[in-house]
């Protein structure tokens, strides 16, 4: 940036002098270095990622569920069959 002072003395009718300063700013044009776009990519590499982690952990999940509940309709076959066999063993003793 360039900056550029101009100073100047001008005599007024009653003699007194008076300083004018003039200040020009001369600026080039705002150019970006592409650090937005990198920005803008990683952020959505980012969202990306986070949607991938939560769908495989939400599929994680239902596949724990679905195990749990597959181990307790197992227990419950099992109890039901030693239920079976408990009456058919109080059936022979009469």
């Amino acid at each position: 940036m360039a900056e550029e002072r101009i100073v100047t003395t001008e005599p007024r009718e009653d003699y007194s002098p008076t300083t004018h300063t003039t200040i020009v700013h001369e600026t080039a044009p705002r150019r970006s270095g592409g650090s937005g776009w990198l920005i803008g990519i990683v952020l959505l590499i980012a969202v990306i990622a986070g949607i991938f982690l939560f769908s495989r952990y939400s599929t994680s999940e239902a596949a724990k569920d679905n195990a749990v509940a597959e181990a307790a309709s197992e227990v419950g076959a099992a109890a039901s069959q030693v239920g079976d066999a408990a009456q058919d063993a109080a059936n022979s003793l009469r």
